[in-house]
């Protein structure tokens, strides 16, 4: 685990923004600790030996005193809007790319552990910035600037100290290695815990209809309790490293005690410098000591950035330039033999596939479940790179243009719409934000779906509506657009014969070309064409 990732850095422009404010205050504390203890040394000398006063010293005392306490105030503000910022962008950056990796890479992680990591991983990092950043700046500039001090006055101490400050980095590099596979094994299993608890949320109904919902809090409190051991893990070797930097330091400000105090007893040493060394020894240590305290609450934090650099350096597929994207309202779309091999899986889901999709027909892809018709509609929407083969349009290959813009030719719905909380019209207008509430009307009755109201909620992912009702609503959003192309994954399931013969209806008089995914024999008989798709050959039945 390294002190400070360096992609951190790069990532995030509060985080070096925030580095360099720490070292300049890690100087200002550095230079107010020697001045305390010369202070401090000064003054009680003056007592002692001289009967003096000490008035003036007390008053400089105080000012040098609320100055630190000012300097620790600052490092904390600073600290903790630096790790919000920090936060922030890592969040953006995080879902910016999921986004443009796309759904395929989506399907591969687990949606419970995505947004562990963005919500209690990434909180993580607080400890970090405030506490074990600091404290690392504090650590490079303090013992320095204190040791060469005290070289001006006892050498020997100096030495000392010098000799016996490597230990406590030695045995916390020791202790860092351990934490970090401890850390990591309490993220998985915190992750573990979350996708688990999120599985069984999500299937309490269907557990609750076979009398299995009380058997899943056996399996909860087992996972929970992996969850509790790894932290407890955690926490032992917080304690015991703490323990030991403790020791090691104690033992190195008795040695340094002990050889002054013998120095000062033969006459070798004043007064003053012996109490300026013995003020200033445990400030040497003290920094190191901080460091190896702050690291364990900040190891969560550092493995949950781990993983968000995982996702960060996960390599984008490639993406066109073009931008002269064809009209396929006039043009026509082919593909030529595709191929798509999805990663982890030793069969294509879609082998050397042909399709000819011309301006305002209506083309079914029928076949078994499993044969790779919904990889078909990926692969045009750009989702899928297709291991070999090509998709042409306007005599240039789709993959040339720029995705964003190539997507916008379709209104697609896939085979499990999502509808986010809001209202019917809200869900309706994701496809066109300008759409009026005339055209919202209207594109829900093409759909088959006049009988709802608009201003109904929908729920949390459409919960308030029935499989049916949430079809209707994602097929009207794919309607309201101005999409010259419709892909449609199997857009009448949960309808009655009534409203489907509608739909039907309805998407042959929009003109538009509609590619659909298709078992119900309603819809086949609605297809111009009908496309088999399957291990065999691709077979085109004119309807």
């Amino acid at each position: 685990m390294k002190p400070l990732d360096p992609r951190l850095l790069r990532r995030a422009r509060a985080a070096r923004v925030f580095l360099a404010g720490s070292v300049l205050i890690g100087v200002a504390t550095g230079l107010l600790i020697i001045l305390q203890a010369v202070l401090l040394a000064h003054g009680i000398a003056d007592v002692v030996l001289r009967n003096e006063g000490v008035g003036q010293v007390a008053l400089l005392l105080a000012v040098v005193i609320a100055a630190r306490a000012g300097l620790q105030w600052l490092q904390e503000v600073v600290a903790q809007r630096a790790a919000a910022a920090v936060k922030s962008t890592l969040r953006r950056q995080v879902l910016e790319h999921s986004l443009k990796l796309g759904p395929a890479w989506l399907s591969g992680e687990r949606s419970s552990k995505l947004t562990t990591l963005l919500t209690k991983g990434l909180d993580d990092l607080d400890p970090y910035f405030a506490r074990y950043l600091p404290q690392l700046v504090l650590a490079g500039t303090v013992p320095a600037g204190v040791v060469a001090w005290m070289a001006t006055g006892d050498l020997l101490a100096a030495v000392t100290v010098l000799v016996t400050l490597p230990l406590i980095p030695i045995f916390m590099a020791l202790v860092g290695w351990a934490t970090e596979a401890h850390s990591r094994r309490r993220q998985h299993a915190l992750a573990v815990l979350a996708h688990h608890f999120s599985d069984v949320v999500a299937g309490l109904p269907t557990l609750k209809l076979f009398g299995r919902a009380k058997g899943q809090a056996g399996a909860v409190r087992r996972v929970t309790d992996r969850h509790r051991v790894a932290s407890m893990k955690s926490l032992r070797l917080a304690f015991l490293s703490s323990f030991v930097l403790e020791l090691l330091a104690s033992i190195s400000v008795a040695l340094v005690a002990v050889g002054v105090g013998l120095r000062l007893v033969e006459g070798k040493l004043g007064l003053e410098t012996a109490l300026l060394v013995l003020i200033l020894a445990p400030e040497a240590y003290l920094p190191l000591r901080q460091v190896g305290a702050h690291f364990h609450a900040s190891a969560d934090g550092v493995a949950a950035s781990e993983e968000v650099f995982r996702v960060l350096e996960t390599p984008l597929p490639e993406r066109g330039e073009r931008t002269d994207v064809p009209d396929l309202r006039v043009t026509s779309l082919h593909l030529h033999d595709v191929t798509v091999r999805y990663p982890g899986r030793d069969e294509p889901a879609l082998k050397a596939f042909d399709l000819d999709l011309w301006p305002g027909e209506v083309v079914a892809l029928a076949g078994p479940s499993g044969a790779g018709k919904s990889t078909v509609i990926a692969a045009v929407l750009g989702f899928v790179v297709p291991e070999s083969g090509v998709m042409v349009a306007g005599g240039s290959a789709a993959d040339e243009f720029e995705p964003d813009l190539w997507r916008a030719q379709f209104g697609w719905v896939p085979q499990r719409p999502g509808l986010r909380v809001g209202t019917i019209a809200d869900n309706v207008r994701l496809g066109r934000p300008t759409a009026t509430d005339e055209q919202v009307l209207r594109a829900l009755a093409e759909a088959g779906a006049s009988e709802l109201d608009p201003a109904k909620p929908v729920g949390e992912g459409g919960q308030l509506l029935s499989g049916g009702q949430r079809r209707r609503v994602a097929l009207a959003r794919a309607l309201i657009t101005e999409a010259p192309v419709l892909l449609l994954d199997e857009p009448t399931a949960g309808l009655d014969a009534s409203s489907e013969a509608a739909v039907v209806a309805n998407l042959r008089a929009s003109g538009r070309t509609v590619l659909l995914v298709a078992h119900r024999p309603a819809l086949l008989a609605a297809a111009d064409r009908v496309v088999t798709v399957g291990a065999a050959a691709n077979r085109m039945v004119a309807v």
